[in-house]
Protein backbone atom coordinates (compact mmCIF):
# COMPACT_ATOMS: atom_id res chain seq x y z
CA UNK A 1 0.00 0.00 0.00
CA UNK A 2 2.76 1.99 1.08
CA UNK A 3 4.71 1.79 -2.27
CA UNK A 4 1.76 2.63 -4.12
CA UNK A 5 0.54 5.16 -2.83
CA UNK A 6 4.53 6.50 -3.02
CA UNK A 7 4.56 6.01 -6.89
CA UNK A 8 1.19 7.97 -7.18
CA UNK A 9 2.47 10.74 -5.17
CA UNK A 10 5.88 10.61 -7.24
CA UNK A 11 3.46 10.75 -10.85
CA UNK A 12 3.40 14.30 -12.18
CA UNK A 13 -0.34 13.18 -13.43
CA UNK A 14 -1.67 12.76 -9.63
CA UNK A 15 -0.61 16.38 -8.63
CA UNK A 16 -1.99 18.08 -11.93
CA UNK A 17 -5.56 16.09 -10.84
CA UNK A 18 -5.11 17.51 -8.04
CA UNK A 19 -4.99 20.86 -8.72
CA UNK A 20 -7.41 20.44 -10.96
CA UNK A 21 -9.88 19.27 -8.62
CA UNK A 22 -8.79 22.19 -6.13
CA UNK A 23 -9.91 24.78 -8.60
CA UNK A 24 -13.18 22.89 -9.05
CA UNK A 25 -14.37 24.90 -6.06
CA UNK A 26 -16.64 27.66 -6.97
CA UNK A 27 -16.51 26.79 -10.81
CA UNK A 28 -19.93 26.78 -11.21
CA UNK A 29 -19.91 30.64 -9.81
CA UNK A 30 -20.69 33.52 -11.97
CA UNK A 31 -17.99 35.76 -13.23
CA UNK A 32 -18.01 38.09 -10.46
CA UNK A 33 -14.48 37.64 -8.49
CA UNK A 34 -12.72 40.76 -7.04
CA UNK A 35 -10.44 40.97 -10.34
CA UNK A 36 -10.85 40.21 -13.77
CA UNK A 37 -15.31 40.41 -13.91
CA UNK A 38 -14.83 42.72 -16.21
CA UNK A 39 -12.66 40.59 -18.84
CA UNK A 40 -14.22 37.49 -18.16
CA UNK A 41 -17.43 38.89 -18.62
CA UNK A 42 -16.46 40.18 -21.95
CA UNK A 43 -15.42 36.74 -22.93
CA UNK A 44 -19.06 35.26 -21.76
CA UNK A 45 -20.87 38.12 -23.35
CA UNK A 46 -19.51 37.31 -26.41
CA UNK A 47 -20.36 33.37 -26.05
CA UNK A 48 -23.84 33.83 -24.99
CA UNK A 49 -24.80 36.54 -28.37
CA UNK A 50 -23.07 33.47 -30.67
CA UNK A 51 -25.30 31.28 -28.96
CA UNK A 52 -28.73 33.56 -28.94
CA UNK A 53 -27.89 35.79 -31.77
CA UNK A 54 -25.24 34.59 -34.59
CA UNK A 55 -22.70 31.70 -34.16
CA UNK A 56 -20.56 32.80 -37.03
CA UNK A 57 -17.35 32.72 -35.81
CA UNK A 58 -15.99 35.57 -37.34
CA UNK A 59 -18.54 38.28 -35.92
CA UNK A 60 -18.09 38.09 -32.56
CA UNK A 61 -20.29 40.77 -30.85
CA UNK A 62 -20.50 42.35 -27.14
CA UNK A 63 -23.25 43.91 -25.18
CA UNK A 64 -21.50 47.70 -24.87
CA UNK A 65 -22.29 48.68 -28.31
CA UNK A 66 -24.77 50.77 -27.85
CA UNK A 67 -27.19 51.03 -30.65
CA UNK A 68 -24.59 49.42 -32.91
CA UNK A 69 -24.53 45.65 -33.59
CA UNK A 70 -22.08 45.32 -31.31
CA UNK A 71 -19.64 43.45 -33.43
CA UNK A 72 -16.02 44.04 -32.67
CA UNK A 73 -12.58 43.17 -33.37
CA UNK A 74 -10.81 41.54 -30.31
CA UNK A 75 -8.89 38.26 -30.36
CA UNK A 76 -10.10 34.88 -32.36
CA UNK A 77 -13.44 33.78 -29.97
CA UNK A 78 -12.21 30.64 -30.18
CA UNK A 79 -13.13 29.85 -25.93
CA UNK A 80 -16.21 31.97 -26.87
CA UNK A 81 -17.05 29.77 -29.22
CA UNK A 82 -16.19 26.76 -27.69
CA UNK A 83 -19.10 27.64 -24.78
CA UNK A 84 -21.60 28.21 -27.49
CA UNK A 85 -20.80 24.92 -28.88
CA UNK A 86 -21.46 23.59 -24.95
CA UNK A 87 -24.27 25.63 -24.65
CA UNK A 88 -25.97 23.49 -27.55
CA UNK A 89 -26.22 20.60 -25.55
CA UNK A 90 -26.89 22.04 -21.84
CA UNK A 91 -28.24 25.24 -22.85
CA UNK A 92 -26.32 28.68 -22.12
CA UNK A 93 -24.00 28.98 -18.88
CA UNK A 94 -21.01 31.16 -18.38
CA UNK A 95 -19.31 28.44 -16.17
CA UNK A 96 -18.81 26.30 -19.03
CA UNK A 97 -15.93 28.70 -19.90
CA UNK A 98 -14.23 28.01 -16.39
CA UNK A 99 -14.67 24.57 -17.30
CA UNK A 100 -13.30 24.46 -20.48
CA UNK A 101 -9.70 26.45 -19.26
CA UNK A 102 -9.35 24.17 -16.72
CA UNK A 103 -9.58 21.25 -18.77
CA UNK A 104 -7.20 22.77 -21.34
CA UNK A 105 -4.46 24.09 -19.01
CA UNK A 106 -4.54 21.01 -17.04
CA UNK A 107 -3.59 19.27 -20.53
CA UNK A 108 -0.90 22.08 -21.11
CA UNK A 109 0.76 21.13 -17.58
CA UNK A 110 1.06 17.82 -18.48
CA UNK A 111 2.22 18.28 -21.98
CA UNK A 112 4.91 20.82 -20.26
CA UNK A 113 5.95 18.23 -17.88
CA UNK A 114 6.22 16.08 -21.19
CA UNK A 115 8.18 18.66 -23.10
CA UNK A 116 11.13 19.09 -20.23
CA UNK A 117 11.84 15.67 -18.91
CA UNK A 118 13.66 14.35 -21.83
CA UNK A 119 15.92 17.11 -21.78
CA UNK A 120 15.79 18.24 -17.91
CA UNK A 121 15.47 14.70 -16.38
CA UNK A 122 12.62 13.28 -14.40
CA UNK A 123 13.32 15.08 -11.42
CA UNK A 124 13.61 18.78 -13.46
CA UNK A 125 10.43 18.49 -15.14
CA UNK A 126 8.35 17.10 -11.95
CA UNK A 127 9.52 19.80 -9.71
CA UNK A 128 8.71 22.53 -12.79
CA UNK A 129 4.99 21.87 -13.45
CA UNK A 130 4.53 21.15 -9.59
CA UNK A 131 5.43 24.89 -9.72
CA UNK A 132 3.53 26.26 -12.78
CA UNK A 133 0.53 24.24 -11.44
CA UNK A 134 1.04 26.59 -8.21
CA UNK A 135 1.79 29.44 -10.01
CA UNK A 136 0.12 32.51 -11.25
CA UNK A 137 -1.46 30.04 -13.13
CA UNK A 138 -3.44 28.69 -10.65
CA UNK A 139 -6.42 31.25 -10.31
CA UNK A 140 -6.29 31.94 -13.96
CA UNK A 141 -6.42 28.48 -15.39
CA UNK A 142 -10.51 28.57 -14.04
CA UNK A 143 -10.95 31.92 -14.84
CA UNK A 144 -13.40 32.15 -18.21
CA UNK A 145 -9.98 34.42 -19.89
CA UNK A 146 -8.13 32.49 -22.84
CA UNK A 147 -4.75 33.49 -21.08
CA UNK A 148 -3.46 30.20 -19.32
CA UNK A 149 -5.84 28.27 -22.19
CA UNK A 150 -3.61 29.85 -25.25
CA UNK A 151 -0.55 29.20 -23.69
CA UNK A 152 -1.52 25.77 -23.46
CA UNK A 153 -2.54 24.56 -26.63
CA UNK A 154 0.93 26.62 -27.77
CA UNK A 155 2.85 23.60 -25.76
CA UNK A 156 0.99 21.18 -26.19
CA UNK A 157 1.85 22.30 -30.43
CA UNK A 158 5.51 23.01 -29.24
CA UNK A 159 5.26 18.82 -27.52
CA UNK A 160 4.43 17.49 -31.40
CA UNK A 161 6.16 20.29 -33.36
CA UNK A 162 9.69 18.61 -31.51
CA UNK A 163 8.07 15.29 -32.04
CA UNK A 164 8.09 15.46 -35.68
CA UNK A 165 11.74 17.93 -35.49
CA UNK A 166 13.67 15.02 -33.44
CA UNK A 167 12.63 11.61 -33.84
CA UNK A 168 13.78 9.72 -36.29
CA UNK A 169 10.68 8.43 -37.92
CA UNK A 170 9.10 11.39 -39.34
CA UNK A 171 5.25 11.76 -38.45
CA UNK A 172 3.04 14.18 -40.35
CA UNK A 173 0.10 13.30 -37.55
CA UNK A 174 2.43 15.26 -35.34
CA UNK A 175 3.50 17.87 -37.74
CA UNK A 176 -0.38 18.53 -38.31
CA UNK A 177 -1.11 18.30 -34.67
CA UNK A 178 1.67 21.15 -33.98
CA UNK A 179 0.01 23.36 -36.61
CA UNK A 180 -3.55 23.31 -35.73
CA UNK A 181 -2.68 23.50 -31.73
CA UNK A 182 -0.33 26.28 -32.03
CA UNK A 183 -2.68 28.07 -34.70
CA UNK A 184 -5.50 27.73 -32.46
CA UNK A 185 -3.18 29.30 -29.26
CA UNK A 186 -1.64 32.22 -30.91
CA UNK A 187 -4.75 33.21 -32.30
CA UNK A 188 -6.98 33.30 -29.57
CA UNK A 189 -3.81 35.12 -27.46
CA UNK A 190 -1.55 36.63 -29.99
CA UNK A 191 1.57 37.13 -26.87
CA UNK A 192 1.61 33.50 -26.65
CA UNK A 193 3.19 32.87 -29.71
CA UNK A 194 6.34 34.57 -27.93
CA UNK A 195 7.14 31.48 -26.64
CA UNK A 196 7.50 29.46 -30.07
CA UNK A 197 10.71 31.73 -30.97
CA UNK A 198 12.56 28.55 -28.99
CA UNK A 199 12.24 26.61 -31.96
CA UNK A 200 14.92 28.30 -33.12
CA UNK A 201 17.03 26.23 -31.21
CA UNK A 202 16.10 22.62 -33.12
CA UNK A 203 15.99 24.68 -36.42
CA UNK A 204 19.46 25.77 -36.31
CA UNK A 205 20.85 22.64 -35.40
CA UNK A 206 23.08 20.54 -37.43
CA UNK A 207 21.73 17.17 -36.82
CA UNK A 208 18.16 17.76 -37.53
CA UNK A 209 17.33 16.45 -41.09
CA UNK A 210 16.96 19.27 -43.82
CA UNK A 211 13.51 17.95 -44.91
CA UNK A 212 12.30 18.45 -41.36
CA UNK A 213 13.33 21.92 -41.23
CA UNK A 214 11.18 22.53 -44.47
CA UNK A 215 8.11 20.65 -43.44
CA UNK A 216 8.71 22.20 -40.54
CA UNK A 217 8.89 25.66 -41.96
CA UNK A 218 5.99 25.07 -44.29
CA UNK A 219 3.80 24.26 -41.32
CA UNK A 220 4.98 27.72 -39.40
CA UNK A 221 3.91 29.92 -42.24
CA UNK A 222 0.47 28.28 -42.44
CA UNK A 223 0.42 29.22 -38.42
CA UNK A 224 1.33 32.35 -39.46
CA UNK A 225 -0.58 33.67 -42.18
CA UNK A 226 -4.17 33.06 -40.11
CA UNK A 227 -2.93 34.97 -37.34
CA UNK A 228 -1.37 37.96 -39.44
CA UNK A 229 -4.79 38.04 -41.07
CA UNK A 230 -7.13 38.42 -38.69
CA UNK A 231 -5.62 40.12 -36.30
CA UNK A 232 -3.66 43.11 -39.11
CA UNK A 233 -6.69 42.26 -41.63
CA UNK A 234 -10.06 41.45 -40.45
CA UNK A 235 -9.87 42.77 -36.26
CA UNK A 236 -9.83 46.09 -38.63
CA UNK A 237 -11.84 45.36 -40.79
CA UNK A 238 -14.63 44.75 -38.06
CA UNK A 239 -13.93 48.10 -35.96
CA UNK A 240 -13.66 50.15 -39.45
CA UNK A 241 -17.53 47.97 -41.03
CA UNK A 242 -18.95 48.55 -37.41
CA UNK A 243 -17.76 51.05 -35.49
CA UNK A 244 -17.22 49.47 -32.68
CA UNK A 245 -13.03 49.89 -31.01
CA UNK A 246 -13.14 47.47 -28.35
CA UNK A 247 -9.56 45.08 -28.78
CA UNK A 248 -6.29 46.65 -27.54
CA UNK A 249 -3.12 46.30 -30.53
CA UNK A 250 -0.41 48.39 -28.75
CA UNK A 251 0.74 52.02 -29.42
CA UNK A 252 4.38 51.04 -30.87
CA UNK A 253 7.55 49.84 -29.20
CA UNK A 254 8.84 52.99 -28.82
CA UNK A 255 6.06 54.30 -26.82
CA UNK A 256 5.71 51.11 -24.55
CA UNK A 257 9.46 51.62 -23.48
CA UNK A 258 8.80 54.51 -22.28
CA UNK A 259 5.96 53.54 -20.22
CA UNK A 260 7.86 50.58 -19.19
CA UNK A 261 10.89 52.61 -18.30
CA UNK A 262 8.99 55.04 -16.31
CA UNK A 263 7.04 52.15 -13.93
CA UNK A 264 10.07 49.84 -13.81
CA UNK A 265 9.19 48.97 -10.48
CA UNK A 266 5.17 48.29 -10.89
CA UNK A 267 6.74 46.13 -13.86
CA UNK A 268 8.94 44.22 -12.43
CA UNK A 269 6.56 43.68 -9.51
CA UNK A 270 4.82 41.91 -12.17
CA UNK A 271 7.50 39.16 -11.57
CA UNK A 272 8.28 38.97 -8.46
CA UNK A 273 5.04 39.04 -7.01
CA UNK A 274 2.25 37.75 -9.70
CA UNK A 275 4.05 35.17 -11.41
CA UNK A 276 5.68 32.86 -8.84
CA UNK A 277 5.34 35.19 -5.95
CA UNK A 278 8.38 35.92 -3.59
CA UNK A 279 9.45 32.60 -2.51
CA UNK A 280 9.34 31.38 -6.20
CA UNK A 281 10.65 34.23 -7.20
CA UNK A 282 13.97 33.76 -5.11
CA UNK A 283 13.97 30.24 -6.09
CA UNK A 284 14.04 31.07 -10.02
CA UNK A 285 16.90 33.31 -9.00
CA UNK A 286 18.41 30.75 -7.62
CA UNK A 287 18.10 28.31 -10.41
CA UNK A 288 19.13 31.07 -12.64
CA UNK A 289 22.38 31.42 -10.72
CA UNK A 290 22.85 27.43 -10.67
CA UNK A 291 22.22 27.49 -14.17
CA UNK A 292 24.85 29.98 -14.97
CA UNK A 293 27.47 28.28 -12.99
CA UNK A 294 26.92 24.50 -13.87
CA UNK A 295 26.74 25.86 -17.57
CA UNK A 296 23.32 24.62 -18.21
CA UNK A 297 23.91 26.24 -22.22
CA UNK A 298 20.29 24.90 -23.05
CA UNK A 299 18.40 26.56 -20.08
CA UNK A 300 20.32 29.66 -20.99
CA UNK A 301 19.48 29.66 -24.55
CA UNK A 302 15.98 29.45 -24.00
CA UNK A 303 15.83 31.84 -21.32
CA UNK A 304 17.57 34.39 -23.52
CA UNK A 305 15.50 33.80 -26.49
CA UNK A 306 12.24 33.74 -24.87
CA UNK A 307 13.30 36.73 -22.85
CA UNK A 308 14.16 38.88 -25.87
CA UNK A 309 11.27 37.66 -27.46
CA UNK A 310 8.93 38.74 -24.24
CA UNK A 311 10.38 41.92 -23.98
CA UNK A 312 8.85 42.53 -27.38
CA UNK A 313 5.51 41.55 -25.80
CA UNK A 314 5.68 43.54 -22.96
CA UNK A 315 7.19 46.99 -24.95
CA UNK A 316 4.07 46.34 -27.35
CA UNK A 317 1.96 45.97 -24.15
CA UNK A 318 3.49 49.02 -22.74
CA UNK A 319 1.29 50.48 -19.68
CA UNK A 320 -0.64 47.55 -19.79
CA UNK A 321 1.59 45.44 -18.75
CA UNK A 322 2.46 46.29 -15.83
CA UNK A 323 -1.31 47.49 -14.94
CA UNK A 324 -2.77 43.66 -15.28
CA UNK A 325 -1.10 40.72 -13.69
CA UNK A 326 -2.35 38.39 -15.99
CA UNK A 327 -0.24 40.06 -18.97
CA UNK A 328 3.10 37.82 -17.24
CA UNK A 329 1.10 34.77 -17.28
CA UNK A 330 2.99 33.47 -20.92
CA UNK A 331 6.60 34.04 -18.95
CA UNK A 332 5.63 32.07 -15.86
CA UNK A 333 6.40 28.47 -17.75
CA UNK A 334 9.92 29.82 -18.27
CA UNK A 335 10.50 30.79 -14.72
CA UNK A 336 9.21 27.89 -13.32
CA UNK A 337 11.87 25.48 -15.74
CA UNK A 338 14.16 27.57 -13.77
CA UNK A 339 12.89 27.64 -10.22
CA UNK A 340 12.15 23.66 -10.36
CA UNK A 341 15.29 23.34 -11.57
CA UNK A 342 17.20 24.86 -8.39
CA UNK A 343 14.84 22.81 -6.02
CA UNK A 344 16.31 19.48 -8.31
CA UNK A 345 19.37 20.11 -7.35
CA UNK A 346 18.56 19.76 -3.79
CA UNK A 347 19.80 16.23 -1.96
CA UNK A 348 17.67 15.66 0.23
CA UNK A 349 13.97 14.79 -0.91
CA UNK A 350 12.96 16.28 2.70
CA UNK A 351 13.74 19.87 1.59
CA UNK A 352 12.30 19.50 -1.48
CA UNK A 353 9.02 19.00 -0.42
CA UNK A 354 9.42 21.51 1.95
CA UNK A 355 10.13 24.14 -0.99
CA UNK A 356 7.54 23.38 -3.14
CA UNK A 357 5.01 23.47 -0.21
CA UNK A 358 6.25 26.77 0.40
CA UNK A 359 5.62 27.58 -2.90
CA UNK A 360 2.47 26.16 -3.79
CA UNK A 361 1.12 28.00 -0.05
CA UNK A 362 1.86 31.27 -0.67
CA UNK A 363 0.40 31.29 -4.08
CA UNK A 364 -2.70 29.65 -3.29
CA UNK A 365 -3.58 31.13 -0.23
CA UNK A 366 -3.06 34.79 -1.70
CA UNK A 367 -5.50 33.36 -4.59
CA UNK A 368 -8.56 33.16 -2.16
CA UNK A 369 -10.07 35.82 -3.19
CA UNK A 370 -10.41 34.34 -6.72
CA UNK A 371 -12.67 31.66 -5.87
CA UNK A 372 -14.95 33.69 -3.35
CA UNK A 373 -18.18 36.13 -4.28
CA UNK A 374 -18.26 38.97 -2.24
CA UNK A 375 -21.67 39.36 -0.22
CA UNK A 376 -21.40 43.08 -2.04
CA UNK A 377 -21.23 41.60 -5.89
CA UNK A 378 -24.59 39.39 -5.28
CA UNK A 379 -27.16 41.59 -5.85
CA UNK A 380 -25.92 42.42 -9.61
CA UNK A 381 -27.12 38.10 -9.64
CA UNK A 382 -30.69 40.09 -9.62
CA UNK A 383 -30.59 42.38 -11.81
CA UNK A 384 -31.85 40.77 -14.69
CA UNK A 385 -35.61 39.31 -13.32
CA UNK A 386 -35.46 43.01 -12.09
CA UNK A 387 -35.62 44.41 -15.52
CA UNK A 388 -37.70 41.28 -16.51
CA UNK A 389 -40.28 42.93 -14.80
CA UNK A 390 -41.07 46.25 -16.87
CA UNK A 391 -38.64 45.62 -19.90
CA UNK A 392 -38.13 43.59 -22.72
CA UNK A 393 -34.83 42.21 -23.60
CA UNK A 394 -34.22 43.95 -26.36
CA UNK A 395 -34.73 47.30 -24.74
CA UNK A 396 -31.24 49.38 -24.60
CA UNK A 397 -29.67 50.30 -21.15
CA UNK A 398 -26.87 52.34 -19.83
CA UNK A 399 -24.82 51.69 -16.39
CA UNK A 400 -22.72 54.06 -14.34
CA UNK A 401 -19.99 51.66 -14.54
CA UNK A 402 -17.43 53.73 -16.37
CA UNK A 403 -15.84 51.30 -18.63
CA UNK A 404 -16.65 48.14 -16.85
CA UNK A 405 -19.12 45.93 -19.06
CA UNK A 406 -20.27 43.34 -15.69
CA UNK A 407 -23.05 45.06 -14.89
CA UNK A 408 -24.49 45.20 -18.43
CA UNK A 409 -23.54 41.66 -19.03
CA UNK A 410 -25.99 40.36 -15.72
CA UNK A 411 -29.18 42.52 -16.68
CA UNK A 412 -29.00 40.21 -20.20
CA UNK A 413 -29.68 43.28 -22.55
CA UNK A 414 -27.34 45.52 -24.75
CA UNK A 415 -26.48 49.00 -24.29
CA UNK A 416 -23.90 51.55 -23.03
CA UNK A 417 -21.32 51.94 -20.00
CA UNK A 418 -20.82 56.11 -18.77
CA UNK A 419 -19.44 57.49 -15.67
CA UNK A 420 -21.25 59.36 -13.03
CA UNK A 421 -19.92 62.64 -14.34
CA UNK A 422 -21.29 62.04 -17.93
CA UNK A 423 -24.90 60.48 -16.53
CA UNK A 424 -25.08 63.89 -14.48
CA UNK A 425 -24.97 65.96 -18.19
CA UNK A 426 -28.31 66.74 -19.69
CA UNK A 427 -26.83 66.64 -22.93
CA UNK A 428 -25.61 63.11 -22.06
CA UNK A 429 -28.43 61.59 -21.34
CA UNK A 430 -30.32 63.40 -24.27
CA UNK A 431 -28.13 62.05 -26.73
CA UNK A 432 -28.72 58.28 -25.29
CA UNK A 433 -32.52 58.70 -25.59
CA UNK A 434 -31.99 59.82 -28.76
CA UNK A 435 -30.11 56.72 -29.65
CA UNK A 436 -32.61 54.61 -28.22
CA UNK A 437 -31.48 54.27 -24.14
CA UNK A 438 -34.79 53.25 -22.60
CA UNK A 439 -33.40 53.32 -18.86
CA UNK A 440 -29.75 54.27 -17.13
CA UNK A 441 -29.04 51.84 -14.02
CA UNK A 442 -27.28 53.48 -11.37
CA UNK A 443 -25.37 51.21 -8.93
CA UNK A 444 -25.44 52.96 -6.08
CA UNK A 445 -22.95 51.43 -3.49
CA UNK A 446 -20.56 50.43 -6.35
CA UNK A 447 -20.23 53.27 -8.47
CA UNK A 448 -21.79 56.31 -7.09
CA UNK A 449 -23.83 56.72 -3.78
CA UNK A 450 -24.47 60.73 -4.66
CA UNK A 451 -25.76 59.90 -8.32
CA UNK A 452 -29.20 61.57 -7.79
CA UNK A 453 -30.61 62.32 -11.91
CA UNK A 454 -33.72 64.34 -12.64
CA UNK A 455 -35.70 61.49 -14.34
CA UNK A 456 -38.73 59.14 -13.26
CA UNK A 457 -37.21 56.26 -11.30
CA UNK A 458 -38.82 52.89 -12.40
CA UNK A 459 -37.12 50.71 -9.43
CA UNK A 460 -34.87 51.54 -6.38
CA UNK A 461 -33.33 49.39 -4.27
CA UNK A 462 -30.40 49.92 -1.29
CA UNK A 463 -27.86 48.66 -3.94
CA UNK A 464 -29.27 50.22 -7.38
CA UNK A 465 -31.60 52.94 -8.70
CA UNK A 466 -33.27 51.84 -12.78
CA UNK A 467 -34.54 55.50 -13.95
CA UNK A 468 -36.79 55.81 -17.27
CA UNK A 469 -35.94 57.67 -20.17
Amino acid sequence: MCLVLRKLVGDIRFWIVLFAVLRLYGIANPPLEVSHSWRQTTVAMAARNFYEIDSNILFPRIDIGGDLSGITGMEFPLMNWLIYLFSLLFGFHDWFGRAINLLVTSLGCWYFFRLLKPRFGQQNAFCSTLILCASLWFPFARKIMPDTFSLSLVLIGMFYGLVFLLHERRRLGSLLAYALLTMAGVLSKLPSGYILVVFLLPFFDAEVLLRRKVWFAVASACILLPVAWWYFVWVPYLVNQYGLWHFFMGEGLAQGFGEISHHLGRTLSRFYNDALKYIGFVIFVAGLVAAIVRRQRLMLRILALASLAFLVVMFSSGETFYKHDYYVIPFVPVMALFAGYAISLLKKQQWRLVLLTAIALENILNSHSQFIIRDNRQPVLALESTFDKFSDRSDLICVNSGQDPTVVYFTHRKGWVATNEQLLHDDFREALRQHGCRYILVMKKVFGDDVDLPLPVTYVSDDYTIYSL
